[in-house]
């Protein structure tokens, strides 16, 4: 039997098989695979659900957006547009209407789960702005925060004796998850206050003062996280529903 054509390349044809054997020569066959099974799962799952309904005025509202924003409100532009981009409106259309079904997909999965999943996600969603003066012997360490609560320059020693790159910016590390400290640190910066001076702490090997700048805790409140939260559930779920799946490649 005669494999199809998938495509075709200066007008040469282009069969389903050897389509599939260019992607097994590159390495992507798997990724190749994984997007057909996402969107199949996707499909089916918005197939069979009555809770995820979009009404066709919020699709319609928003390909009048989408035109006005990319100057193709003349009709024969827009045409053009599609046909350059591989597409037709019924299909610009669809794609559409399903990003509104996906979107509210992932809420409707994820509602349940959200709060616990954020609870036990916490101790990484926290962060914490320090500033940090690292060097490799204690003494110099208990010397350093002698000078420092007595008022020498937490900035300044950082820049004369840290051993990291950040003392060019006077030891201020940027926001780090609380999750990824070690736990003796994490332990003492959660005890702290802002503007407080922690140590010396002992950290492979070399002795680190610390200093408390400004504490960033999560919250569901905060729109992005949410929605990253919600994204990640999500990928949890369709992980699990493609993992369940009998899949048998038939190029011919």
């Amino acid at each position: 039997m005669e494999s199809l054509s998938f495509l075709s390349i200066n007008d040469q044809p282009i069969a389903i098989d050897q389509a599939i054997k260019y992607l097994q020569a590159s390495g992507k066959l798997s990724q190749f695979i994984g997007e057909i099974l996402r969107q199949y799962v996707i499909e089916q799952e918005v197939k069979t659900r009555a809770d995820i309904y979009i009404n066709p005025a919020v699709t319609e509202q928003a390909i009048i957006d989408f035109r006005l924003q990319n100057q193709l409100t003349d009709p024969q532009v827009f045409q053009e547009w599609l046909k350059k981009n591989g597409n037709d409106y019924a299909t610009f259309h669809g794609a559409v209407a399903l990003s509104f079904q996906l979107e509210k997909l992932k809420t409707v999965l994820t509602e349940a789960k959200l709060a616990e999943y954020f609870i036990e996600r916490k101790i990484y969603l926290d962060r914490v702005v320090i500033s940090r003066i690292l060097v490799d012997n204690l003494e110099l360490a208990e010397e350093l925060q002698t000078q420092i609560e007595e008022g020498g320059s937490f900035e300044q020693l950082a820049r004369e004796y840290s051993l990291t790159d950040d003392r060019l910016v006077n030891g201020m590390m940027g926001p780090i998850s609380r999750g990824t400290m070690p736990d003796t640190l994490r332990s003492a910066v959660d005890a702290a206050h802002p503007g407080q001076l922690i140590g010396p702490i002992e950290l492979e090997n070399r002795y680190g003062l610390f200093r408390v700048e400004q504490y960033l805790p999560a919250s569901l409140e905060d729109t992005q996280l949410k929605q990253a939260l919600q994204n990640e559930l999500f990928e949890k779920w369709l992980a699990e529903k493609i993992q369940k799946l009998t899949v048998k490649l038939q190029a011919k």
